[in-house]
């Protein structure tokens, strides 16, 4: 049965459905959730800031897609994180007086349209805003000189206009217990906890034991908060290999690299085709960074691979200690002595192959579905949206 035919359904009595995200510029995490959303509505059009045609899937592009007029700024493709200031004024520039329910995709400034006083607003929040919010010294480590007053200022601003524009949302529904907390410590407001869809029936559980290597496998953009340095001091001093799978900045790239041994292999992007096959022969899938929630350590489950992950953020609604890999805490340790530990103490565990593809089921794109769709049917009950 195919993913359409599966798809579950929900009676709308003749209401308009626009969907919102922040921007469409490839097929990441929350394009994903998207996706799976958009399928529930295939004639809903899409509002984003920015959208690079050919960038999403298929499936995506088939929506009528609707854009800021950032879209007309030259090279904006290239150079659009450097509008963030302007993102609120765009995004609350789109005309939605026509639709009676709004669903917002949001990990920046989505959730901040401006719908019809007796339109639904549901917004699947990915994050708050991680720059803007608790994770600004991380993103942003320079913090002297004229540009660095200056982005503060701006952010400034931007923590006031994202607070303020909560108040647009009638249901917030996160992707993790991590996320939900952070929207009551930052919006003041509750959160029903989702989790994304994840492909899991897309990895192959069938390779066999002997196939698989002492390496261990990241898969994550080279940015210093996913904390990949960390994996490569640990894989050193357990005279293992790593590989990594992801892309970024060059310069993140250059300071990586001068990190890296000989065992340390970049990836860069690869087909799919390549991901199975690093992640089903990998020893153990590695996290040392702090995720909102983590699809690819879900991925690396689906493969009967076991996580080993920081115990904090949203993989603690992924991974049980012991059972589907190895939880650690930081403690008086750095995070180099607490990682090589947890490494070596996934060595010594023989997980249960069952359990783990059975965890990673629990996330697929149907679940997903029906549970998107019992929040829906349940706003749309309420008399506030009658």
């Amino acid at each position: 049965m195919s993913e359409a035919s599966e798809a579950p359904s929900i009676d709308l009595a003749g209401r308009r459905v626009a969907l919102v995200h922040d921007w469409l510029t490839g097929m990441r995490g929350g394009e994903k959730v998207l996706e799976q959303i958009a399928a529930l509505f295939p004639d809903a059009p899409i509002y984003t800031l920015i959208h690079l045609e050919g960038r999403v899937s298929p499936a995506l592009e088939a929506h009528p897609i609707h854009v800021s007029g950032l879209q007309r700024i030259p090279r904006i493709a290239k150079h659009y994180r450097l509008f963030l200031p302007a993102f609120p004024a765009a995004i609350e520039d789109f005309d939605l007086r026509d639709f009676d329910v709004v669903i917002s995709s949001s990990h920046c400034v989505a959730k901040g349209v401006i719908p019809r006083p007796d339109a639904l607003h549901i917004c699947y929040c990915h994050t708050p805003m991680r720059y803007a919010w608790d994770q600004e010294h991380e993103y942003f480590p320079k913090r002297r000189g004229l540009v660095a007053e200056l982005r503060a200022q701006a952010l400034s601003a931007l923590r006031m206009w994202d607070v303020a524009s909560a108040p647009r949302v009638d249901r917030f529904v996160a992707n993790s217990s991590w996320v939900a907390r952070r929207i009551e410590r930052y919006y003041g407001r509750d959160a029903e906890v989702v989790a994304p869809p994840v492909a899991v029936e897309a990895f192959d559980d069938d390779a066999p034991s002997d196939e698989r290597s002492p390496r261990v496998l990241m898969v994550a953009a080279l940015a210093p908060y996913k904390r990949i340095d960390v994996a490569i001091t640990a894989c050193q001093r357990l005279g293992i290999g790593l590989d990594v799978v992801g892309t970024g900045a060059k310069s993140e790239e250059r300071r990586l690299a001068r990190l890296a041994g000989d065992e340390t292999r970049f990836h860069g992007r690869v087909s799919d085709d390549e991901l199975q096959r690093l992640v089903r022969t990998a020893h153990a899938f590695v996290q040392p960074g702090l995720e909102d929630f983590g699809i690819a350590a879900v991925e690396a489950l689906a493969a009967c691979t076991p996580v080993v992950a920081l115990g904090r953020g949203g993989v603690c609604d992924i991974v049980d200690d012991g059972v589907h890999g190895v939880l650690y805490q930081l403690g008086d340790s750095s995070p180099e002595d607490a990682l090589t530990s947890a490494i070596d103490k996934s060595r010594q565990i023989r997980f249960n192959r069952l359990e783990l593809r059975q965890r990673a089921q629990s996330f697929s794109n149907a679940i997903f579905r029906s549970r998107f769709v019992d929040v829906l049917a349940r706003c749309l009950a309420e008399p506030e949206s009658a």
